[in-house]
C-alpha cells in the first residue's frame, strides 16, 4: 500500500482546493450544450505527437512504469509527465488554466473536483471511450455536471471499520452491523484491552465535514435538494452530529489523539482498537509494527455500520480530464482510454496498491486474494458522490469546525446543523 502520505496530501490537495474556487470560471456550468455536442467519438488509430500530462505526486508517480504497453503500441506518441507536490497541485494547475498554458491531460480527485467541471475548463469524455457502466457509479458520477461527464475514474477509495480482531475475539463481539451497536463494540474492546475503542480522526477539517456528511446520509439526510439548495438544517443532519459526539462524550475516543501521524502506531499498540478509515492502512500496519504478518494475526475489517438508512459512505479516489485547450485532445483522449482499461488498473495495482475504479479488476487474483480489501469493495457498491458544487469544499470544513464544538460539548447538535446551514447558504454553491 502506498505510504503514509496519501491521506496527508489529500489533506493538503483539499485545503488548497477551498482557496481556489473563484478563479475558474465561477463554475456556474451554463451552458453545456456546444461541449456535448463535441463530444466526438476516439478512433483507434495509434495515439501520436506529446501528451503533456500533470499529476499530484502520488499514485502517479508510477505511471510512466504502468504505461510501457502503451508507449510500445503506440511509438509515435511521448507522454511527458509533470508531478506536482500534493500540497501545489490544484494552486498550480488553477494557475495554468488561468494562463492558457495547462496540461493536455490533468488528475482530479472526484471528492474535490467540481469547480472545474465546466466547458470551458474541460473537454467532455467523448462518445463511447468508456464504459460509464463498467465503474462505481459514485465515482463516475462525480465527474458528471449538467448530464454531462468530463472527467474518467482512475483509482478509488472509500472509508469502512478497520478493527483489531484479537480484541474483538477476546471480548466475544463481532463488528457492529448498525449504530446502535457502534458503542458497545467500542467499549468492548476497551474491556478487552484498549485504551480508547476508537482512533477518532480529530483534525476537525474538510475531512471531518466528509464524515457527517457521510452520516447524515446512512440517517436518511440529503446535502443538496433535487434544486441545488443546501439541506443541512436537518433531523438527520442532528443525528450524524450527535452519533460522532458519542465517541468523545461516550469515553470511546479520545478529543485530543491520535493525530493523522499517531494514528496506526497508535492502534498496533493497542491504544486504541479501530479506525474509520481508507484501504492504504491496511498495508501499512506491518510496517508500523515492524513485524511481517502482524496485520494478518491482528487486524479485520467491516462495512461502516448501518444508519436509519443504510451504511452508505462516499467514493473517492483520482480521475482525468483533458482540458479544454489542449493541443492534442485526440491522443490525451487514448492516454485516458488505455489507464482505465482494467488491467492497466490491476497494473497500476500492483505498482502502487491504488485501488481500481473499474469493477472488473477487483476479480484479479492480485486484489480478489486480499480478505481485508473485501470490506472496501462492498461499502465502494454503497457510496454516494459529493455535491458537485464548487463551494462544498468550503462548506465540508465549517462542517469539521462545527463536529468539533458538538464532539467538545460546547455547542449543541441542533445548533450546529442551523449554523452549518446558515454557511452553506450565505457562500451558495457556485452556480451562475
Amino acid at each position: 500500500m502506498p505510504n503514509l502520505s496519501r491521506r496527508g496530501a489529500l489533506r493538503l490537495t483539499a485545503g488548497m482546493a477551498i482557496g481556489g474556487t473563484l478563479t475558474l470560471a465561477g463554475c456556474g456550468r451554463g451552458d453545456t450544450t456546444a461541449a456535448t455536442a463535441s463530444a466526438k467519438p476516439v478512433g483507434t488509430a495509434p495515439a501520436t505527437g506529446t501528451v503533456n500530462v500533470w499529476a499530484a505526486q502520488g499514485d502517479a508517480n508510477v505511471l510512466d512504469k504502468v504505461i510501457k504497453p502503451f508507449k510500445a503500441a503506440n511509438p509515435d506518441v511521448t507522454v511527458e509527465f509533470t508531478l506536482i507536490p500534493n500540497a501545489e497541485y490544484y494552486t498550480k494547475l488553477q494557475a495554468a488554466i488561468a494562463a492558457g498554458k495547462g496540461p493536455d491531460v490533468a488528475q482530479f480527485f472526484p471528492e474535490s473536483q467540481a469547480q472545474f467541471l465546466d466547458p470551458s475548463i474541460l473537454r467532455p469524455v467523448p462518445d463511447g471511450l468508456v464504459d460509464s457502466g463498467s465503474f462505481f457509479t459514485s465515482l463516475w458520477d462525480a465527474g458528471v455536471a449538467d448530464g454531462t461527464a468530463y472527467t474518467v475514474p482512475w483509482y478509488a477509495y472509500t472509508y469502512a471499520l478497520v478493527y483489531r480482531a484479537d480484541l474483538a475475539k477476546k471480548a466475544g463481539v463481532t463488528a457492529p452491523a448498525e449504530w446502535a451497536d457502534m458503542e458497545p463494540f467500542l467499549k468492548a474492546l476497551q474491556s478487552a484491552g484498549a485504551r480508547r475503542g476508537l482512533g477518532a480522526d480529530i483534525g476537525w477539517d474538510v475531512f471531518n465535514g466528509q464524515d457527517v456528511a457521510m452520516y447524515a446520509w446512512q440517517a436518511g439526510g440529503s446535502l443538496l435538494s433535487s434544486s441545488d439548495e443546501w439541506t443541512l438544517d436537518t433531523p438527520a443532519m442532528v443525528d450524524a452530529l450527535k452519533y460522532n459526539a458519542a465517541f468523545f462524550t461516550e469515553g470511546t475516543a479520545d478529543p485530543t489523539g491520535p493525530t493523522f501521524l499517531d494514528a496506526q502506531p497508535y492502534f498496533v499498540s493497542g491504544e486504541t482498537a479501530s479506525m474509520i478509515t481508507g484501504p492504504w492502512v491496511v498495508g501499512q500496519l506491518d510496517t508500523a509494527a515492524k513485524k511481517t504478518g502482524w496485520t494478518a494475526a491482528h487486524v479485520a475489517t467491516a462495512p461502516l455500520p448501518a444508519g436509519a438508512s443504510g451504511s452508505t459512505s462516499f467514493s473517492a479516489g483520482g480521475s482525468w480530464g483533458v482540458l479544454a485547450d489542449s493541443g492534442n485532445a485526440t491522443s490525451a483522449w487514448k492516454f485516458v482510454r488505455y489507464v482505465s482499461k482494467p488491467s492497466t488498473q490491476v497494473a497500476q495495482y500492483k505498482a502502487y496498491s491504488s485501488l481500481p475504479a473499474v469493477v472488473s479488476a477487483w476479480d484479479d487474483s492480485a486484489i480478489s486474494g486480499q480478505p481485508l480489501l473485501d470490506a472496501f469493495l462492498t461499502q465502494l457498491k454503497n457510496t454516494r458522490a459529493f455535491p458537485r458544487v464548487s463551494t462544498w469544499q468550503q462548506v465540508a470544513t465549517r462542517l469539521g469546525k462545527e463536529m468539533e464544538a458538538v464532539a467538545k460539548g460546547t455547542e449543541s447538535a441542533a445548533k450546529a446543523a442551523a449554523n452549518i446551514q446558515a454557511y452553506a447558504k450565505s457562500v451558495g454553491t457556485g452556480a451562475e
